[in-house]
């Protein structure tokens, strides 16, 4: 075979590889057991938790006191 065949057939091979190992990377993640109570307010400690943040007030501006 000539050389663009080999490097096509070969960029094929490599695009199907990386496809299959997303594929089973993502479908192992959703097979975790879910998080304990004591990671999960570590988390919420350092990241926040998942609630809205209380609207601005009327009047009230955007900016340092300065």
């Amino acid at each position: 075979m000539n050389r663009p065949i080999v490097f096509i057939i070969g960029l094929l091979v490599a695009a199907a590889t990386a496809s299959g190992a997303t594929f089973f990377a993502i479908r192992s993640k959703g097979s975790e057991k879910p998080m304990s109570e004591e990671r999960r307010v570590t988390r919420e400690k350092f990241f926040g938790s998942k609630t809205e943040l209380p609207s601005i007030e009327k009047g009230q501006e955007m900016r340092p006191r300065w």
